[in-house]
């Protein structure tokens, strides 16, 4: 506990420290400024943290419910190993090239600079993601039970809501929050295809890092840890689960 919460303490010794240079072990004093522009009604660190939980939002709702369709098409299909195996190629390459790749279909869709075109990017690496994480789930005993929920009079959509989704929600609660911190820390794809239009916390911690504001830094560094955090609390039933 010591250690996972050092770096929070960290954060907020350096929002709030002054004049605070090596070697000295402690800041020399301290102030409430950067803290304070939360309260602004122009607040961009506010501004940032809801753009970054609306596309990390976005992302990994569509990337799980799609990941969960195509995971099952692969698992059918009869090329399972080949569809598989190209679902690693968004990873074969660094996000700032991927998006320098991507970024003239982009533009052509006319939403360069725009959240559409982020959430798109972003989908081209978590649909995969979240694919390879459900495929585990479509096996021969999930197909079973599916045609089992047939054979005792279930719709189709009957045995896909009432069995399948049950079955799967552990998976698809994973799913959901390992395709949302993917989103939620990107930088590479988010700037490049964004053109420095959408400023997530992730874009902004980098800019003030650039600007030497170690406060301001410190703040949305804050902000940007803060969901995971407590996403990570309302996980841990499912992360340390006790056998039996």
């Amino acid at each position: 506990m010591l250690l996972f919460g050092l770096p929070f303490g960290l954060l907020g010794l350096l929002a709030l420290a002054q004049g605070w240079h090596f070697p000295q072990a402690l800041p020399p004093a301290y102030s409430l400024a950067a803290l304070r522009t939360l309260g602004a009604a122009d607040s961009e660190l506010l501004a940032g943290l809801g753009r970054s939980l609306l596309l990390a939002g976005t992302v990994a709702l569509l990337a799980t419910a799609g990941g969960f369709g195509v995971a099952r098409a692969v698992a059918r299909s009869r090329w399972s190993r080949q569809w598989e195996a190209a679902s690693y190629l968004p990873y074969a390459l660094p996000p700032v090239l991927l998006a320098t790749l991507v970024q003239p279909f982009i533009i052509r869709l006319q939403l360069s600079g725009s959240g559409g075109g982020v959430v798109l990017g972003l989908l081209l690496v978590a649909l995969p993601f979240a694919t390879l994480l459900l495929r585990s789930f479509w096996s021969v005993q999930a197909r079973e039970y599916e045609q089992l929920a047939r054979t005792l009079g279930c719709s189709a959509r009957q045995a896909f809501g009432r069995v399948l989704l049950p079955l799967a929600w552990p998976l698809l609660r994973t799913t959901l929050f390992q395709t949302f911190l993917l989103a939620w820390f990107d930088f590479g794809l988010t700037n490049v295809l964004s053109v420095g239009k959408v400023r997530t916390l992730t874009v902004q911690v980098f800019s003030y890092v650039g600007e030497a504001n170690t406060a301001l830094a410190a703040v949305a560094s804050l902000l940007l840890v803060l969901p995971p955090a407590l996403l990570l609390g309302l996980n841990r039933t499912a992360l340390w689960r006790r056998p039996g």
